[in-house]
């Protein structure tokens, strides 16, 4: 019977998809705040992200590289999905604060 390896944490997969930048600001999409919702089960890790505006034309490479990121992040045999979603909007007040200030964004 072979052992079933350990699923990472929230945080580890937080810490793989800090390897995502949206390229249009050179800036990871957890610091950029995109990131909603991770979701970790034995077979499937869930995340729900957002882009800063629905037209964003990169929601598709961010979407594709935040799901590389994690998948090499798991087990094998563990899925990952990665869905784009628009609610809430977001905000710049979602940024982390190291973000908010290179941005400029008061506190």
């Amino acid at each position: 019977m072979k052992a079933q390896a350990a699923l990472p944490s929230e945080d580890r997969i937080r810490e793989a998809l800090c390897t995502v930048d949206d390229p249009e600001v050179g800036m990871n999409i957890v610091d950029l705040g995109l990131v909603y919702r991770i979701d970790i089960a034995p077979e499937l890790v869930r995340i729900e992200l957002t882009m800063t505006m629905p037209a964003c034309p990169l929601g598709d490479l961010i979407t594709d590289n935040a799901q590389r990121a994690v998948r090499a992040a798991l087990p094998e045999g563990v899925a990952v999905e990665v869905a784009l979603v628009w609610e809430p909007p977001w905000t710049p007040e979602m940024m982390s604060e190291s973000a908010r200030q290179t941005f400029g964004w008061p506190r």
